[in-house]
């Protein structure tokens, strides 16, 4: 692209997938509080000013796992909701047409039918456990579509599905699943006493390797306009018990791993459909193997480690 792209979230985990691209202008929270409207309209207002912009992706989020979205639910909620109003609402103000925003599969109904598919976003309730961020990111899609339909916005959303890679948070308490293993596994091989994870380890979930998402977006910048989200994960499904097995082999651990059954395992699978962003004439052999996307993230990890989030 010889036009800018605008990037929240830029020093998160997603946005870092960006770094290498031109014409990207990455932002993160030094440079603005997004939950902050004055200074979201000053920044965007600074930006379309020195800058011909093409269009935004808004990754910026507060995000976590199930106990800091139950603990924290009505901030999770509060900082999302004006995140994503203020950042929308200043690229409408600004004149930018063309914006992007990543959802979650929590905005997906608990008693969805599989697999997961984008007209079943609304059909309703959102899981108990974090239905604050869940509802946030709804009303990033109302949002999205609310501007389409008045003023002839191009404002999209996607959903991706379990994310992890490089720059992850690797917070035992509120981080997930892949990076929780991570460091769980590399602090077991340091003190010798066997990790222990909840559950049995059957469930089966999908995951998508972070740098994946960069191009993904690009792409749909480029080749999808609708008022209807899009799912844009990586759909093979694995077993936790297995990620556990192939990040031990990564990490060089060889020792016991415990699984307490007393916790519970959550739900068995929730596959999602990427039907739409196949046949928008996306190559599903883009997508980064979970072996190689590991390997990397692992040896990321054993290099920054303890200098990475949540430690």
């Amino acid at each position: 692209m010889s036009k800018k792209i605008i990037v929240t979230g830029g020093s998160g985990m997603v946005g870092q997938g960006f770094k290498d691209f031109d014409n990207i202008i990455l932002t993160s929270s030094a440079d603005c509080d997004l939950t902050n409207q004055v200074r979201v309209e000053s920044l965007f207002r600074s930006l379309v000013k020195y800058h011909e912009i093409e269009g935004v992706i808004h990754l910026a989020a507060k995000v976590g796992g199930v106990k800091g979205n139950t603990d924290y639910v009505g901030d999770y909620f509060y900082d999302n909701i004006m995140m994503n109003t203020n950042v929308l609402h200043a690229c409408h103000k600004n004149n930018i047409n063309n914006v992007i925003s990543l959802l979650s599969t929590c905005v997906y109904p608990e008693h969805a039918d599989f697999p997961l598919t984008e007209d079943q976003i609304h059909e309703g309730k959102p899981h108990k456990s974090n239905f604050g961020y869940a509802y946030s990111k709804r009303m990033l899609d109302v949002h999205s579509r609310a501007y389409r339909q008045q003023y002839n916005r191009n404002y999209i959303t996607a959903i991706p599905n379990n994310l992890y890679g490089p720059n992850d948070m690797f917070d035992l308490e509120n981080g997930h699943v892949i990076p929780s293993v991570i460091r769980k596994i590399w602090e077991a091989k340091q003190t010798g006493i066997p990790p222990i994870f909840w559950g049995d380890g059957t469930p089966l979930r999908e995951f998508t390797y972070s740098e994946d998402i960069a191009p993904i977006l690009i792409f749909l910048l480029e080749n999808y306009s609708s008022p209807h989200p899009i799912n844009i994960g990586n759909v093979n499904e694995y077993t936790i018990s297995s990620v556990v097995s192939k990040i031990s082999k990564h990490l060089d651990y060889n020792g016991d791993v415990v699984w307490d059954d007393n916790y519970p395992s959550g739900i068995f699978r929730k596959p999602s459909s990427i039907n739409k962003l196949v046949n928008l004439g996306w190559d599903i052999n883009n997508y980064t193997p979970l072996n190689d996307g590991l390997k990397s993230t692992c040896e990321w990890f054993k290099k920054e480690y303890p200098n990475v989030r949540g430690v």
